[in-house]
């Protein structure tokens, strides 16, 4: 009897051991074949980035969406994709934690990454992405606008964009001019400071440009520096900046209708491609069907 009993204990153990080895492999499985992806939470590039994902073949969207698509609108998903949505600026930050990210050109740079060499799969230069400057309506056609404008589509500024930048950031435009509007009355704006809120890369920095030229008619650029995407809208709403440099019209429309703000856009300045970025996988192959 003492015999069988330990028959039967050796027996269970040893299934025991089998189940115990057949979940903890399962829950590795199953771990494995996720594939995290971080993409920007803010309504319209949250869909710019999901239509980029299908765009690469990851994902496929519900026909017909656009750029206010969702991870609800996936309806094929052979990779298994986890969508990670996180504020755009915090997205850089994740890559260690998640398989894939994709992100806004400008965080990339700002977070050492190079958007040629370092993304993975980058969308084309659409203009309808293209980074505008922003103003209250009702400001549009003020002298101090029109001259800021006139700095920001000169050529030293399309210049500059093409040769720091490198491709990563796109010029829109395709200016020979020098900077000046001649309908502006310039003398009557010596001694004016115009303020603009901006991302710090690269919307700050072509400011700078456009700095040195308003400058030349004594006309002070004052850029103030901001690292979200909410409130450079709501400075210029109240009145504290006179302008904003830093997003899309998509996404400025998105926050007026959300908001009840009145920002109007005044000048396309450059396209930033949204790339997808390397974390955990530092190749496509886990989403190619390799």
């Amino acid at each position: 009897m003492k015999k069988f009993t330990k028959i039967i204990a050796l027996v269970l153990a040893v299934v025991l051991t089998f189940a115990l080895a057949a979940c903890s492999n399962s829950g590795d499985e199953g771990k494995a074949d996720v594939i995290k992806i971080a993409v920007p939470n803010d309504t319209t590039n949250e869909a710019r980035a999901l239509l980029l994902l299908q765009e690469a073949g990851i994902i496929k969207l519900k026909d017909g969406v656009g750029i206010t698509a969702t991870k609800n609108d996936i309806v094929e998903n052979p990779y298994n994709v986890e969508i990670v949505e996180a504020e755009a600026a915090a997205i850089p930050s994740l890559l260690p934690d998640v398989s894939y990210a994709v992100i806004n050109s400008n965080f990339a740079i700002n977070a050492g990454l190079n958007p040629i060499k370092d993304s993975l799969f980058k969308e084309g230069s659409s203009s309808a992405y293209a980074n505008i400057l922003a103003v209250k309506s009702g400001s549009e056609n003020t002298d101090a606008i029109k001259a800021l404008k006139a700095a920001l589509e000169s050529k030293k500024v399309a210049d500059f964009i093409n040769e720091k930048y490198e491709g990563s950031v796109i010029s829109t435009v395709d200016s020979t001019t020098d900077g000046f509007d001649s309908s502006v009355d310039y003398a009557a704006l010596k001694g004016t400071t115009i303020t603009v809120a901006a991302s710090p890369t690269p919307h700050a920095e072509i400011l700078e440009i456009a700095k040195h030229i308003l400058a030349e008619k004594d006309i002070t650029l004052e850029i103030q520096v901001f690292n979200d995407y909410v409130v450079p809208n709501t400075v210029v709403e109240d009145g504290t900046c006179n302008a904003n440099y830093f997003q899309h019209t998509p996404y400025l429309d998105d926050f007026n209708a959300q908001q009840g703000t009145h920002i109007v856009s005044v000048a396309s300045i450059h396209v930033e491609p949204m790339g997808l970025y390397g974390g955990q996988q530092t190749t496509l192959d886990a989403v190619s069907g390799k």
